[in-house]
């Protein structure tokens, strides 16, 4: 899958939680490969087993998974031919140790989780191996029974070891008096007495060091000398005695490299399997039913990472219609309805459970397309349209049958009437290709064109328009509006700019700009009128003549005219 599109959808923030759970490194490093997967077939199997874990989770159990604290190591070294320390085999006799009680714990769970339980029959018990380890190491020491010749040394430094402390006590007996302080110091691996300096002369033997205030000389009697030489030379036949028992381990180790491997995989796959387990009981997540149609039918759905903050989204798409348009205004879930449905997605096809109720349905896509976000880029130096574009470009190269797109504010960032038209174009062009398509705008013709065009719906988020709210809540089959004039009103914006506004709206700048004219030309030719209705009054009374009673003569007049009389 695009990378990117993942990027935009926030799923390296599951990645990054569902690390918590993992405790070794092999655990780790499957949550760190993990990638959505295009086989349906594979990831109801993986789904089923993420079920089966965090049902017996679910139910108290304590799965006994191995510690691979000090395994890493060792497994990148085996067949170099390095020796390894009394530490190392340590370590792995605790890890054969617990993988023998992982599978016998398993063991008893296949009647109730066969798959989960499965994988342990992969195992190696090793019982040579770990009864080599218990022979020759305990308490991350090498025991004397390890050879005969290390056993046979060790006897002869015990014997010096009690020789060289009987001539201690003596010579300690014998100097006290000119001893700094009546303790038996050691340096540089040589035990030593500490003398008054300016009595230094009266000790046969060496200096072997000095204080720091010069007050006090460390010296090897040389009584002492002869014994701890011996016994430096018995702890270095030790130390190559030692060397040979672990050498002969880390060549058995080495002949059953190709079974701990297996067994490290194997305890690392259940951590990767147990840590899924635990984040879905921290999800609320469930197992979710798996289709190749492009359906999806998802009931309660949460955003991963808002969890019960979010209010729960109900959605559907891919039966009667494969592409829809979700309007409202801002704030109000559009962008948050695309985001939840593609990255619970993305995590089915990790084989993650989800946060939806019992029942839903996911498809499975080989492509999830995204463009989401305000796209603005200082480092390409790319407007909002521009980046727009270059993402529906990616989208366009991907795109097919079996690609679900997502697309947040189609035609922002341009010019309205040239947006509307490009973005009317790029749906369908995705229908064309058969894409399931989820797109966020504010505009109307968008909305015209979804209500008018076959496989195309509409849908809206729900708004409170007293409270000026959003409800979080997706109808489908309904156009939403931005409900910017509402908001506007109730924040206090004048109401004759808000009529204004919708004048502006209803009939465009031009038309509203016409009709303005209009009135203000009626005004004008109205006010001429009168003006020259008062002249004309005005030149009646001169002659006082009233209005009224000039028509009166002028019908008179009229009606003499009429009967032929004259004047």
């Amino acid at each position: 899958m695009n990378e990117k599109a993942l990027q935009r959808l926030e799923y390296d923030k599951i990645k990054a939680a569902l690390m918590e759970y993992a405790v070794s490194y092999v655990g780790k490093k499957h949550v760190a490969h993990m990638q959505p997967l295009d086989s349906a077939k594979v990831l109801r199997k993986k789904l089923d087993e993420t079920a089966e874990a965090k049902a017996l989770l679910a139910h108290g159990a304590s799965v006994p998974i191995p510690s691979l604290a000090g395994i890493e190591q060792m497994m990148s070294l085996l067949g170099t031919g390095y020796v390894f320390t009394e530490a190392d085999f340590s370590h792995l006799h605790q890890f054969l140790a617990s993988c023998a009680q992982l599978s016998k714990y398993m063991a008893s769970k296949a009647p109730i989780a066969p798959r989960v339980s499965s994988y342990a029959l992969t195992m190696y018990t090793l019982g040579r191996l770990q009864a080599e380890i218990e022979q020759c190491i305990r308490h991350g020491q090498v025991v004397d029974t390890a050879s005969k010749d290390l056993l046979k040394v060790r006897k002869r430094i015990v014997v010096f070891e009690e020789r060289l402390k009987r001539q201690l006590d003596s010579l300690t007996n014998k100097y006290r008096s000119i001893m700094q302080e009546n303790v038996i110091s050691k340096r540089n691996g040589k035990y030593v007495l500490p003398i008054k300096k300016e009595h230094r002369r009266q000790v046969a033997g060496s200096v072997v060091d000095e204080s720091a205030s010069g007050q006090t000389v460390y010296m090897e009697p040389a009584e002492l000398g002869a014994v701890q030489f011996e016994l430096a030379a018995l702890k270095a036949e030790e130390a190559r005695e030692v060397t040979k028992v672990l050498m002969q381990l880390s060549a058995v180790a080495e002949e059953f490299s190709q079974e701990l491997h297996v067994n490290v995989e194997t305890v690392g796959m259940y951590d990767f399997l147990f840590a899924k387990a635990k984040y879905a009981l921290a999800l609320g997540a469930v197992n979710v039913e798996l289709n190749e149609d492009g359906l999806i039918d998802v009931k309660e759905a949460r955003h991963p990472l808002l969890g019960r903050q979010m209010v729960p989204l109900d959605f559907q798409i891919g039966k009667s219609y494969k592409s829809l348009v979700i309007t409202g205004p801002n704030t109000g879930g559009k962008t948050l309805a695309l985001k939840t449905v593609g990255l619970l997605t993305a995590m089915v096809q990790s084989g993650l459970l989800v946060p939806v109720r019992e029942g839903s349905r996911f498809a499975v896509f080989r492509n999830i397309a995204v463009d989401i976000g305000d796209g603005q880029s200082i480092e390409h130096a790319l407007s909002t349209f521009s980046a727009h574009i270059h993402h529906v470009i990616e989208i366009l190269r991907v795109t097919d049958s079996s690609t679900l797109v997502l697309i947040d504010e189609m035609a922002s960032g341009t010019d309205p009437g040239e947006g509307v038209g490009l973005s009317i174009a790029i749906l369908e062009e995705l229908h064309r290709r058969g894409a399931t398509v989820i797109a966020t705008t504010h505009f109307n013709e968008i909305k015209n064109f979804a209500a008018a065009t076959d496989g195309f719906q509409n849908a809206r988020m729900e708004f409170d328009e007293e409270t000026l709210q959003p409800l979080y809540r997706l109808r489908i089959g309904e156009a939403g509006q931005s409900y910017a004039f509402v908001i506007a009103t109730k924040l206090g914006i004048p109401p004759e700019m808000i009529k204004r506004s919708r004048e502006i709206t209803q009939s465009g700048f031009a038309g509203a700009r016409r009709g303005e004219q209009g009135a203000v030309a009626a005004e004008q030719v109205s006010e001429k009128q009168a003006v020259t209705m008062r002249e004309a009054e005005g030149q009646a009374r001169r002659r006082g003549i009233h209005r009224n009673e000039a028509g009166g003569i002028r019908a008179h007049t009229a009606s003499r005219f009429s009967s032929g009389t004259g004047i």
